[in-house]
């Protein structure tokens, strides 16, 4: 039975704290992340899936006692399934128990076992374009990947997807469709609608659903999010869940694997490396972000909101030929560039002559031809400079 999740918060945040307007810009470049180091000074890094905002303060409370104390042993998991559990009820409305959560090491080394656990060598269908390595992870397991286009309005084309169902060869239903949930690079937020019809063909032709559902607190719509275990409770499906990148708190690594009532046998079927892959201090962080930043997020998705409106504006206003694809959740925004005449990787020629790092839509598996993907996580100053840098390089 689904309970009815959290309100996501609508109107203004009038708080005292906005998460990305607080962020000191000028200490950013001092950052030691992949983010800020893998490119040269003078470049504003808006590409990988990182923000640049503090996490919560409990979150930076929890990690600094473990550190001060010297309790950074191995993980004891047991109270972060707890709190990935209480989540799913508060905010999805989705009642599980904790016999249906495996901790993994993260969101693509869980799919990558999945892939290599689950029986058969099926085609890994993913609707492109796509966060790359979730065909990464496919390849790695060693099946073939086969997109499946979005349709024209960067939503789930549910007809192509279903014709895939009957056309893919199906031994002993090891064939897997990878749902993005919402999704990466599009910032698009599936319906419940779209879930429902995905997870009756899915049903109708034995397709096993893997759904990466690591953006789902970063859900700017009015509705939230709809997780595919809320349409799907009594599947053979698993959702991969992590409180990385809602809580900016990527690099402490711990995710779970999430089973409908069909798949328990498959969790129990997963390498115990897998789940000690999880960090201590991964645990501690998320564990703490779940349990004690439910405001903090509030106020961040608050903020997301605006920064999402104020990104739209400044394209519209200094870059008129290119068009971002609104997002309805996270960080990241798919422009279209394709009327600025710069080839199929615009992101190249941006970072070359505007010094801005953004995502090249080439790495989305197919069908980012001409489309850069751009990381508003920051301030939004810092978003509006890069936008005016991409504009002053064309001229």
């Amino acid at each position: 039975m689904t309970a009815q999740p959290s309100p996501v918060p609508v109107g203004s945040w009038t708080g005292q704290h906005r998460p990305l307007w607080s962020i000191d810009r000028a200490s950013l470049p001092e950052r030691t992340s992949v983010k800020w180091r893998a490119h040269p000074a003078d470049v504003l890094p808006l590409w990988v899936a990182e923000m640049d905002t503090a996490p919560p303060g409990p979150v930076v409370g929890a990690l600094e006692a473990v550190i001060r104390t010297g309790d950074i042993g191995y993980a004891w998991a047991e109270p972060y399934v707890d709190a990935v559990v209480d989540y799913a009820a508060g905010r999805w409305g989705v009642h599980i128990a904790r016999e249906q959560v495996r901790t993994v090491a993260n969101i693509v080394a869980g799919l990558t076992e999945l892939l290599r656990t689950l029986r058969g060598d099926g085609e890994v269908l993913v609707s492109t374009p796509v966060y790359g390595p979730l065909a990464q992870a496919a390849l790695e397991a060693g099946r073939t990947v086969r997109p499946v286009p979005l349709a024209a309005n960067w939503r789930l084309d549910l007809a192509a997807i279903e014709d895939a169902f009957a056309t893919a060869p199906q031994a002993a239903g090891s064939c897997v469709y990878v749902l993005c949930n919402p999704h990466n690079p599009t910032g698009v937020a599936h319906t419940r609608a779209e879930l429902e019809a995905l997870a009756a063909a899915a049903r109708r032709f034995g397709v096993r659903v893997v759904s990466d559902e690591v953006h789902s607190p970063l859900s700017l719509t009015e509705a939230g999010h709809t997780s595919y275990l809320d349409v799907a409770p009594d599947s053979d499906a698993i959702v991969l869940f992590s409180a990385s990148k809602a809580w900016n708190i990527a690099g402490a690594k711990a995710a779970v694997a999430i089973a409908g009532t069909g798949a328990v046998d498959t969790l129990e079927q997963l390498p115990l490396s897998l789940s000690r892959g999880a960090s201590h201090l991964g645990v501690v962080a998320q564990l703490s972000a779940l349990r004690d930043g439910q405001d903090w997020l509030d106020a961040l998705v608050l903020d997301l909101r605006a920064a999402r409106e104020r990104l739209v504006e400044a394209v519209a206003t200094h870059l008129p030929d290119a068009e971002v694809v609104r997002p309805e959740a996270s960080f990241l925004a798919w422009v279209d560039c394709r009327r600025l005449g710069l080839g199929p990787d615009p992101a190249a020629y941006f970072l070359d002559h505007a010094r801005v790092a953004l995502s090249s839509g080439l790495e989305f598996v197919a069908g980012g031809e001409g489309f850069v993907r751009l990381n508003f996580g920051t301030h939004p100053d810092l978003v509006e400079a890069a936008v005016e840098r991409m504009a002053a390089s064309l001229s």
